[in-house]
């Protein structure tokens, strides 16, 4: 049984676990001989939060804080059945979020 395509999309925080997770990944598809395009990168995602310092006074103080979203994607093309197995079995980091699409 083997698919057209699969697409993986890795989001994280932490822009060392997304490409220590792209490595896993890409090794796992290779000891396969499964065809891999990637990881191509995502523009990274801000998010920028404006907070009062002092909760009374002093509305011309403020602090931002921003929260940065790292992403890529890894086409992989006529994937095998050991190669979906190879990836079920891959210890990914807590802090990666694994889109799979088929």
């Amino acid at each position: 049984m083997t698919q057209k395509k699969i697409r993986i999309k890795l989001k994280t925080y932490d822009h060392t676990l997304l490409q220590s997770s792209c490595n896993s990944i890409i090794t796992a598809a290779n000891q396969t001989n499964t065809k891999c395009i990637g990881p191509i990168p995502i523009p990274t995602k801000r998010k920028v939060y404006c907070l009062l310092r002092s909760p009374h006074v002093d509305k011309d103080s403020r602090e931002h804080f921003e929260i940065r979203i790292y992403s890529k994607i890894i086409d992989m093309y006529q994937p095998s059945t050991k190669t979906i197995d190879a990836l079920m079995k891959l210890n990914i980091p807590a802090g990666v979020d694994i889109e799979i699409k088929l």
